[in-house]
């Protein structure tokens, strides 16, 4: 075998070494540093880049989520100063409890007054309803209830579940004068 001889020159050694070490030291102190500084940059703009494109998505729905909070009235269940209604015009609660149960989508089944509590000096006359629809409409028409303003109380709810539909039975009472 042959032996490698390589003729360098001590002092040209040493400047070989000194320069490779100065790049090395170069390299360690500048371009590692820069290079993950640089792959951290590139990390935080991708995650930028990720909440833009879901503020992108998620921006049409905060506005109507607005909207729907700006919308005040959606909650607000009628209330009407108390009155009451004279003997003679009883009959107006059947035709405005017809409406208010057709407008819920509720089947009126009966409703009918007893007649024994319109006796004397009473200042209330009982109504007993018996109705038939989802319980929804039914909740509907308790609302549409609380616009009557000669409802005096709503004494019973009795709810009874049936295959094709729910029946709900109550008793009513309206404020007579």
């Amino acid at each position: 075998m042959k032996k490698f001889n390589v003729n360098i020159n001590p002092k040209s050694f040493w400047y070989i070494a000194i320069c490779s070490g100065i790049i090395f030291l170069f390299v360690l102190a500048i371009i590692f540093p820069l290079y993950y500084y640089n792959s951290n940059l590139i990390q935080d703009n991708k995650k930028l880049k990720d909440q833009i494109e879901e503020q992108k998505e998620l921006g049409p729905i905060y506005l109507s989520l607005l909207k729907i909070k700006n919308n005040k009235d959606l909650r607000v269940l009628p209330h009407p100063e108390k009155t009451t209604i004279l003997r003679g015009e009883v009959g107006k609660f059947q035709d405005d409890f017809r409406k208010i149960a057709g407008n819920a989508g509720v089947m009126m089944v009966s409703l009918t007054p007893d007649l024994n509590t319109l006796a004397g000096s009473s200042s209330s006359l009982l109504h007993n309803v018996v109705l038939k629809g989802e319980f929804a409409n039914f909740r509907k028409m308790l609302i549409g209830l609380g616009s009557v303003p000669y409802l005096d109380r709503i004494e019973e709810i009795n709810i009874q579940q049936y295959p094709d539909s729910m029946e709900f039975r109550m008793k009513i009472w309206i404020a007579i004068k």
